[in-house]
């Protein structure tokens, strides 16, 4: 089956309904065992170095992997370095098919955006929906154990960050991820609730760090809301299709995430919020709003390269949590 690797969410369904196989490359990328090395690899091609450290790792990995020869890349909705990214790749021999959120969530431009991607891919809007029944039944699932996180407190920060950001492509092979799912439901159904003292909420682009929950927990706090993870994951119950992606906030601006946001915060009794940006993206801008509208204490974390937190970022989080105690 033909594999097409992914920069970002998009309408999956679309791809399972034509038979072919979706891979995030985020994920591959942020598993990969030499990820620094992929990272230094794309700056010896000739990438900045004052860019994003996913958008580089990204451009390595879909070249190293070899059954990968079709990407399909968000242009607007996602990285603002998404362009260059698609023209270098494409210099590779890699076939670009584009896709576009409208910034204003318009609904027919978007239903147009789909149908482009139905046609690029040749399929059809009934198998597309097809799939949505199937994938939704999954992502309930997700949602459950998001559920179990923050309010039975018997599921890790971790597993719910990795679990709802797996639905960007459920790995490939939704039958696999859905054994699972429920291997883990049936698993954590078993544990001693979690007595940390302290509740975080994560905002902001997953991260590039790769200890990061494991070493809040260390530090006696629990994440029980992973903003954008959990849009992956779909968290908006709708048969519609077009309205399933107008309704996932990520794409859009930066209020209409706020509004998803401060009802999760009070439904979740948030303590405090991490606002983790990558060095040299746009978004690092949307931190004022966040700052202005938000109610609840922000610290803003910073990453750039894969790899283990660094000491400035340890002490920042750990002076934060203190603040709660």
């Amino acid at each position: 089956m033909k594999k097409i690797g992914l920069t970002t969410t998009v309408p999956v369904e679309v791809i399972f309904a034509a038979g072919m196989v979706p891979v995030d490359i985020n994920n591959i990328f942020v598993a990969h065992p030499e990820k620094t090395k992929l990272v230094d690899a794309a700056e010896l091609a000739g990438y900045p170095r004052n860019l994003c450290g996913w958008i580089k790792g990204l451009y390595s990995t879909i070249l190293a992997e070899e059954e990968i020869k079709t990407l399909l890349a968000v242009t607007q909705g996602d990285c603002s370095n998404t362009h260059a990214l698609m023209e270098t790749l494409q210099l590779q021999g890699i076939e670009i098919i584009p896709f576009s959120y409208p910034f204003d969530r318009d609904r027919e431009m978007l239903k147009l955006q789909i149908e482009k991607l139905i046609g690029a891919l040749e399929t059809s809007w009934e198998a597309a929906l097809e799939q949505k029944k199937y994938l939704d039944k999954i992502r309930a699932k997700v949602h459950l154990l998001d559920q179990l996180t923050w309010q039975e407190n018997i599921v890790t920060s971790e597993e719910n960050h990795l679990y709802q950001v797996s639905c960007s492509d459920f790995w490939g092979e939704p039958e696999k991820f859905e054994q699972q799912i429920d291997q883990v439901l049936e698993e954590v159904k078993k544990r001693q609730p979690y007595q940390a003292e302290v509740r975080l909420g994560y905002i902001g682009v997953p991260p590039i760090i790769t200890d990061f929950y494991s070493y809040i927990e260390e530090l006696g706090a629990r994440v029980v809301f992973n903003e954008v993870q959990r849009q992956f994951a779909m968290p908006f119950a709708v048969a519609d299709l077009v309205e399933q992606y107008r309704m996932y906030t990520y794409p859009y601006d930066i209020f209409g995430r706020l509004e998803d946001i401060q009802r999760e915060i009070a439904k979740r009794k948030v303590d405090g919020i991490i606002h983790y940006t990558q060095s040299f993206c746009f978004r690092q801008i949307e931190d004022l709003i966040i700052r202005e509208k938000l109610q609840v204490p922000v610290l803003t974390v910073e990453g750039d390269r894969p790899g283990p937190m660094d000491a400035r970022n340890k002490i920042r989080l750990e002076s934060f949590i203190e603040l709660f105690k």
